[in-house]
């Protein structure tokens, strides 16, 4: 699949099963994340791995956030299952700072631009995934387990690994014409 194809044709894989990228996939994957677009070369970003028994301890962590968060038996059950979604999730922070020329949405959006490269770099491969936020990602414990600054932000969790379900390998493509304007 060459790159046009590949990102006119993306979708999100919810259905995600083994085998996850592992060695040289993942770290291309990894690459094509630090390859985002970055003003002023700070390297706004952080991932997290999360594979194995890391999924348990993430497990853990969910779950006592959503206790923490009021949620009912159903939020936390869902919560404490979310990170077997997918045999492997990297977890996005934005290590915002502040900086004269680079402010910090700007840092916020480049470690966005890190996940869909991501996303774009395990399908280049014949992997898959889904870029899933929430609540959660403001939690204070899940914070705390990712390491963030007061500044920082989960940006989100990239679930990934092989689609369960083979979707077509074309999508129909919106028509632009609404969401454009010639200036």
């Amino acid at each position: 699949m060459d790159a046009l194809d590949l990102l006119v044709n993306r979708r999100s894989a919810s259905r995600l099963a083994e085998p996850a990228p592992t060695g040289e996939a993942l770290e291309k994957i990894l690459q094509a994340g630090m390859r985002a677009p970055d003003h002023g070369t700070l390297q706004p970003w952080h991932f997290f791995v999360i594979e194995n028994d890391g999924r348990d301890r993430f497990s853990a962590v969910l779950e006592q956030a959503a206790r923490e968060n009021g949620g009912d038996e159903k939020a936390i059950d869902k919560a404490r299952n979310a990170p077997f979604r997918a045999p492997l999730i990297i977890t996005v922070v934005a290590k915002c700072q502040d900086h004269p020329k680079v402010p910090q949405w700007e840092q916020l959006l480049s470690a966005g631009c890190a996940v869909m490269a991501m996303q774009m770099a395990a399908l280049a491969q014949g992997y898959n995934g889904i870029w899933r936020s929430g609540p959660l990602t403001d939690s204070p414990i899940v914070r705390e387990a990712f390491n963030c600054g007061e500044q920082d932000r989960i940006v989100g969790f990239l679930y990934l690994g092989t689609p369960q379900l083979k979707a077509s390998t074309t999508i129909s493509v919106p028509d632009t014409r609404p969401f454009v304007t010639r200036f």
